[in-house]
């Protein structure tokens, strides 16, 4: 299994677009706000749309001593060479992912269930994208959301049979949300809309890492 950082994992930015701010355009402000974990996500485009802007986040990740990971496409993430990828629950499994790239790359994988946590665990995952929080326009098909009573209960269980992977939390997350979500026990939060929509994305980004740091 890859190794992570729990320090940089604490704050993932799972890129998106909007009317004002391409996909780099979000990147780059997420990055410029000191984020430490990006995830390109271009459902629907093609490895030939995503290569060259995999390229040039690849590039700044790197700069930055940032880890960065593409959703879903596994090939282009052992073409680039890319630090890994995250699986949804409709992608290839993850058991297929890590024979494909072995132990060197980052696997994750989303979880709506403690049941998804543990199959995820026992495939050999490295960590865990759970969700949603609440509804999301960022996914088209949304598994029932969990709330904070959500993510207490999986994490109990965790402990309970001693399952120890990273857990992120994800889907519809406000700032405001993000102090009562980590009392929970998760490790990390992932951010897509509520740092792209914001009025300046580095320093909302910037203030959301300093809001983290009690966290550690």
């Amino acid at each position: 299994m890859a190794e992570i950082s729990l320090e940089r994992f604490q704050l993932q930015f799972i890129s998106h677009q909007n009317e004002k701010m391409s996909y780099l355009d979000g990147i780059r402000e997420a990055l410029a706000g000191g984020c430490k974990w990006i995830q390109l996500r271009m459902k629907g485009a093609t490895d030939e749309e995503v290569r060259p802007i995999a390229l040039k986040v690849k590039e700044w990740c790197k700069e930055q001593n940032a880890t960065f990971l593409i959703d879903d496409r596994v090939q282009l993430v052992k073409e680039l060479q890319i630090d890994g990828v995250h699986l949804g629950k409709n992608d290839m499994p993850i058991a297929e992912a890590r024979k494909i790239l072995g132990d060197d790359f980052i696997i994750g994988g989303t979880a709506n269930t403690f049941e998804d946590v543990k199959a995820h665990y026992e495939a050999d995952a490295d960590y865990i994208g759970c969700g949603p929080f609440r509804f999301t326009t960022t996914k088209e098909k949304l598994s029932p959301i969990l709330g904070l009573e959500g993510y207490r209960e999986i994490i109990q269980k965790m402990k309970a049979e001693n399952i120890d992977i990273p857990i992120v939390a994800i889907g519809g997350i406000t700032k405001e949300d993000i102090p009562d979500i980590m009392k929970t026990g998760v490790n990390g939060i992932a951010l897509s809309g509520c740092i792209l929509n914001a009025k300046d994305p580095a320093s909302e980004t910037h203030d959301i890492m300093e809001m983290m740091e009690e966290f550690r």
